[in-house]
């Protein structure tokens, strides 16, 4: 990935470990656990604990885990309210990335028909590589997808954090 020059970030908690923010002048374009896999190097970044794209996304974040939006809200509210930054992806990864944005809250899908959303049947691996360098954890739900028979598979945030999300979609879906 590359940053806009001018990412600033975050760090917050959430009930899965620490978490770093990011956003960049034109959007926020970053959300992960600490020791995530892919997590970028934050050293040349400015930290920014008040800037507004960090402080709306940590409430949009908040309201998730704490199932303050109904499921349909909080997708809406995600899509409409904060404005993303995906520029530091490749045209295809992007591509990925909008398709996940798709998958509704309490639902998954497979690798596989991701790769068919976005009009790639055949590129299911080069599909899986871009959901596993998604920037945005949560809010472009990666940990919706598993693999072609339900199973659980590759997340970068761990498989347990991938688990602990779907639980809490799934009792907030019921």
């Amino acid at each position: 990935m590359q940053f806009h020059p001018q990412t600033c970030f975050k760090q917050i908690s959430s009930p899965w470990g620490p978490m770093t923010l990011s956003a960049s002048p034109l959007g926020f374009n970053g959300a992960w656990f600490e020791g995530q896999q892919h997590h970028p190097e934050t050293a040349r970044w400015q930290a920014s604990p008040r800037n507004d794209t960090l402080l709306q996304a940590e409430t949009l974040l908040g309201n998730y885990w704490h199932s303050t939006l109904r499921p349909q809200q909080a997708a809406r509210q995600w899509l409409q309210d904060i404005t993303l930054d995906l520029s530091g992806g490749t045209v295809f990864q992007q591509a990925v990335w909008q398709a996940l944005m798709s998958i509704p809250h309490g639902a998954t899908c497979s690798y596989g028909e991701v790769a068919a959303a976005i009009g790639r049947p055949s590129a299911v691996r080069a599909v899986g590589t871009a959901i596993g360098r998604n920037p945005i954890s949560i809010l472009i739900p990666c940990h919706r997808v598993l693999g072609g028979q339900g199973q659980l598979t590759g997340y970068a945030g761990g498989l347990w954090r991938k688990q602990a999300l779907l639980a809490l979609e799934a009792k907030n879906s019921a």
